[in-house]
């Protein structure tokens, strides 16, 4: 078999496995992820890189034990939270959740509303059908339907890749700052703290994990199938996290290269692109934050449906009708309705509420990630698909590094 054949073979077996894994790992790159990527390449430049490297092995991680444990369970994570520690633990985790979901689903209504206000559409009109379209697509579809949309919608975030690539960076510059650690006087500017904690909280959100084993339940995963399940989530999170890093690398390389280092949403680093990357850089961003924004807008309330209908056993699944599931299509309903309203409120601090959702999920995701890591570690729920030893060492490591980084934004105020 030639080279060729063999990585077009490998790469059409990667793409016939992507599900849930892919789908979770990218939604997270939405407004709200956007405009913190955005801010951090603008105020820093390439400064903030370093944290891409931790980021997409913590994210990988998680994702994977998510999986596994969604395979080999068979349950979603807050029904084995509530099974295993019991109901008031798990509704202190919900109501933090609920928190950080409405901020995100608000922060996606933004995004499309900014989005499209680019190309003379008002949010009056844009919300409006973007709430109809959204929730249409989840209340008269089917998982497997929607899985396919999904993957396809995970595919459109390469516009950030090609922007990153037509900024035409110092890419030497990127390299070194992606793999140097930074200095304690970095630490003691003014906003980096805050911006590292809202990166890792808009790359690792504590729903991501939640809404992964919901999914891989629904999708009625085999153990003997765990090794697609994995691949499916190592692969996203890669992507997730390559994306991502493009979106620093473009702001670094227009904005922040040209004293521009300040921006008001997403939207406005897609305007301010304009005159400093050219027309088809300013194009592909504001598609590709319309495009996670409206993919974003769809997954996020379903998210919370799944975690607080299973953390309260009650029905839930996107291949059940209305009334089979009545509390979980209402709380969606509920959220994308909420969530429009209020981005609609003349005068409301939308700009300020996106990076303050980033920064709780930055807050809330060590909690997540310890219940996770005791769970996966339990025999008598994984059986022989526990964590190995080294595989433990690792993944604490880099919780504790979440925590630590967490606590030290919290300490410097």
């Amino acid at each position: 078999m030639s080279r060729v054949r063999y990585w077009t073979t490998r790469i059409l077996f990667i793409l016939s496995i992507l599900g849930p894994g892919f789908i979770t790992a990218n939604v997270d790159n939405d407004s709200g992820g956007i405009y913190t990527y955005s801010s951090a390449g603008a105020k820093f430049g390439y400064h903030l890189l370093w944290t891409m490297i931790p980021m997409a092995i913590t994210l990988a991680i998680a994702q994977e034990i998510a999986a596994r444990s969604g395979v080999v369970t068979g349950k979603g994570l807050s029904e084995l939270i509530r099974e295993e520690y019991g109901l008031r633990i798990t509704l202190l985790l919900m109501a933090g959740l609920v928190m950080c979901n409405l901020g995100d689903v608000i922060s996606e209504f933004v995004g499309v509303a900014s989005s499209l206000e680019l190309f003379g559409v008002h949010k009056f009109i844009s919300v409006p059908i973007a709430v109809a379209l959204v929730w249409a697509l989840v209340v008269f579809s089917d998982y497997k339907k929607l899985e396919r949309v999904f993957v396809f919608l995970s595919f459109l975030y390469i516009a950030y890749i090609a922007t990153g690539i037509m900024a035409k960076p110092d890419w030497l510059e990127v390299a070194k700052n992606a793999v140097d650690a930074p200095s304690w006087h970095a630490f003691r500017q003014p906003g980096y703290l805050y911006l590292a904690v809202g990166l890792i909280g808009a790359t690792i959100a504590p729903w991501q994990q939640f809404y992964l084993q919901a999914s891989i339940v629904e999708k009625e995963a085999r153990p003997e199938q765990i090794k697609y399940s994995q691949i499916d989530a190592v692969f996203g999170a890669v992507f997730s996290i390559v994306v991502a890093a493009f979106i620093v690398v473009v702001c670094a390389a227009t904005l922040y290269a040209h004293g521009q280092t300040e921006i008001r949403d997403a939207a406005d680093a897609a305007q301010s692109l304009r005159p400093l990357g050219g027309q088809y850089t300013f194009i592909l961003f504001a598609f590709g934050l319309m495009n996670a924004s409206l993919f974003a807008a769809v997954i996020l309330p379903l998210s919370t449906a799944y975690t607080v209908s299973q953390a309260l056993g009650f029905e839930s699944g996107l291949n059940k009708k209305f009334k089979e599931a009545p509390v979980f299509y209402g709380l969606y309903t509920a959220l994308l309705i909420l969530g429009a309203v209020i981005t609609m409120i003349p005068g409301f601090p939308l700009v300020k509420m996106a990076v303050l959702s980033q920064v709780l999920n930055g807050i809330l995701l060590p909690f997540v990630l310890v219940f996770m890591l005791l769970l996966v570690n339990k025999k008598e729920l994984m059986g022989e698909y526990v964590n190995r030893k080294g595989y433990n060492i690792v993944a604490w490591g880099l919780t504790v590094m979440v925590i630590v980084l967490t606590a030290m934004m919290l300490i410097s105020g």
